[in-house]
């Protein structure tokens, strides 16, 4: 496999804060909405142009984020910074859209036993659920976002292949999401397969409509990262303080940090 930079480096990277939603949904001990509402507010201080705010999914899957409605409210909400929340299904959408989100994000899983276990059906059956989120959100204005899990790996299966990856990267940007985010859910990902995935799903998507989404359980989510840089990817999801798991993946340690990735970056010269 060859890692060699085809395409120079992005001028500009686009970070996407997912702590207070990825991060916090898996804690055990249940976060006050005002500590949520702090830490929104001083990341969005700090400077970060997009912050995951919440989750609009049931309380009886994600008691964390049971609060979603009062933390929507008490954010400061800063001029330019984007607050989007997490939405599996039309009654989250409508909830979250009443809640004051002006954007949401839907996920699926390149991973039939991953998506059987999070959201509870099947691939294609999430991605017809997703058509109803992706036809209100284009009614009202409301963008919408795309995660793919388990790109790289998934807790149940194992490998997953590429083509897999792509089929349901190209439905949903098909659908209308105008950015679709790649997770490696359980961080099994090296720089070999990663770029293997990408180059795979870049036949099927543009790449400036592609994120990546890296976890640090086997410490490669910065190469990673860079892989992805080197395709020409120009949007990186990451998390405060590397907060976060999967409550579906166990063993998968936090997402990569924030702080880390801006500290590459800027090593690198690029402007975030």
């Amino acid at each position: 496999i060859s890692l060699c930079a085809t395409k120079p480096l992005p001028e500009r990277v686009k970070i996407v804060e997912v702590g207070p939603r990825d991060g916090l949904q898996n804690e055990k001990t249940i976060v006050p909405a005002e500590v949520k509402i702090r830490l929104i507010d001083m990341l969005s201080e700090a400077g970060l142009p997009v912050i995951e705010a919440t989750s609009f999914v049931s309380p009886k899957w994600v008691p964390q984020m049971a609060d979603q409605e009062e933390v929507m409210r008490g954010i400061n909400r800063k001029p330019g910074v984007n607050y989007p929340v997490l939405t599996p299904n039309l009654k989250g959408y409508r909830a979250a859209v009443k809640a004051g989100a002006k954007e949401v994000a839907i996920f699926g899983a390149a991973s039939e036993l991953f998506s059987k276990k999070n959201i509870n059906c099947s691939v294609e059956e999430s991605l017809q659920r997703f058509e109803e989120v992706m036809a209100a959100g284009k009614h009202e204005g409301i963008p919408v976002r795309g995660y793919v899990s388990c790109v790289l790996g998934c807790p149940y299966e194992g490998k997953v292949s590429p083509l897999k990856v792509a089929e349901v990267a190209k439905r949903m940007y098909a659908m209308g999401c105008y950015e679709i985010s790649l997770g490696d859910t359980i961080g099994v990902g090296t720089p070999g397969s990663m770029s293997e995935m990408l180059e795979t799903v870049m036949k099927e998507v543009p790449v400036d409509a592609l994120a990546v989404h890296c976890h640090d359980t086997y410490g490669q989510a910065l190469a990673n990262i860079l892989v992805a840089l080197q395709k020409g990817i120009s949007v990186v999801d990451s998390s405060v303080s590397g907060l976060g798991g999967c409550p579906y993946a166990q063993g998968a340690s936090g997402n990569v940090a924030t702080e880390d990735v801006v500290y590459m970056l800027q090593g690198l010269g690029i402007h975030t």
